[in-house]
């Protein structure tokens, strides 16, 4: 299964990277790989489908780059880090850098409200699935996923803009 998706995980990395600050010393194909690593490192890694396969691979990643982002900052908390708004979710967006560790943060309590809508955070934002993509992945409806996204969004724009310092 990793063979033949290799090509779309180190896109997937590319796109977590665009994310980040101009300088990081991340490059899409070294944090492709150590999220492959991971992943087959792991006992029981259910091997699915390719949108599966590509879901645990986002997760993978953005964990990578959220301990990242912790041990670079862990010497200079608040030292100008941006906050991440997503308030919209578009090129822009995605091309300004944000302080992960935050959006890591509001993802663990989103996900202590309501899993799937975290998840599908990570599978819509993170692992960049389709709307048709993240309901397979979920086994639930396109319009679930339109409903979940919109409210995970909002929820988590109002959660970071309240740690916005």
């Amino acid at each position: 299964m990793a063979e033949a998706v290799y090509d779309e995980l180190r896109d997937l990395a590319a796109g977590y990277l665009r994310r980040e600050r101009a300088d990081h010393t991340f490059q899409p194909t070294a944090l492709a790989h150590e999220a492959f690593l991971r992943l087959m490192g792991q006992r029981a890694l259910p091997r699915e489908d390719r949108s599966h396969f590509l879901a645990l691979a986002a997760q993978a990643m953005r964990r990578i780059l959220t301990d990242h982002a912790r041990r670079r900052n862990a010497a200079k908390r608040g030292s100008g880090a941006l906050r991440v708004t997503l308030a919209a979710v578009d090129a822009e967006a995605a091309a300004a850098e944000f302080d992960m560790g935050a959006l890591d943060d509001a993802l663990h309590k989103l996900a202590a409200l309501d899993e799937r809508r975290a998840r599908v955070v990570d599978l819509r934002f993170f692992g960049g699935l389709t709307i048709e993509e993240t309901a397979e992945a979920l086994g639930v409806s396109p319009a679930t996923v339109k409903t979940d996204w919109a409210f995970a969004r909002a929820w988590l724009h109002r959660e970071l803009a309240d740690e916005a310092p």
